[in-house]
């Protein structure tokens, strides 16, 4: 079971109709699972795994 790492939350915006109507949706994270080297599963969202992964490559 992967644990969720980041503290991260999705947009929230407003669907617009031809009327002009305002019907509120959520827009949520892509979120990937993701194996450390220690071998725990982590949920990150693409963006945390991007950063991660360049850290490595740099380092």
């Amino acid at each position: 079971m992967a644990v969720n790492v980041s503290n991260r939350v999705g947009n929230v915006k407003n669907k617009r109709s031809h009327a002009l109507n305002a019907t509120k949706s959520r827009q949520d994270l892509n979120l990937q699972v993701y194996r450390l080297e220690d071998g725990t599963k982590v949920r990150l969202s693409t963006k945390e795994k991007r950063t991660l992964l360049k850290s490595k490559k740099a380092a």
